[in-house]
């Protein structure tokens, strides 16, 4: 409907108009609810079966590198690199200076 319509309408016409959208939308509105809800509790279920299976232990990860300026900071060489390895790798130094005995 175009703008003329509505301004063509009695204010009657225009309120049982929108007393029609509303309830139209809060029809709609409680069937889409419906559906994800329905879903959520599917999702639920589905996570409730695969949370049965113990997940496999994994080892604790030791570090294997330690910056030689601050001994606090140390990297078990997994994931990314922090800064102070970027910083002495660009400065020349290899990753094996840093390896803990």
């Amino acid at each position: 409907m175009n703008g003329d319509a509505f301004e063509s309408m009695s204010l009657d016409e225009l309120w049982n108009l929108h007393e029609q959208v509303i309830s139209t939308l809060a029809r709609r509105i409680a069937q889409q609810t419906a559906k994800l809800e329905e879903r959520l509790r599917r999702l639920a279920i589905n996570d409730a079966i695969s949370s049965d299976k113990p997940r496999r232990p994994y080892p604790k990860v030791l570090p294997k590198y330690q910056n030689p300026k601050n001994p606090t900071q140390k990297w078990s060489g997994r994931g990314r690199q922090p800064h102070w390895v970027r910083a002495q790798l660009k400065a020349g130094k290899k990753l094996g200076h840093f390896r803990i005995a």
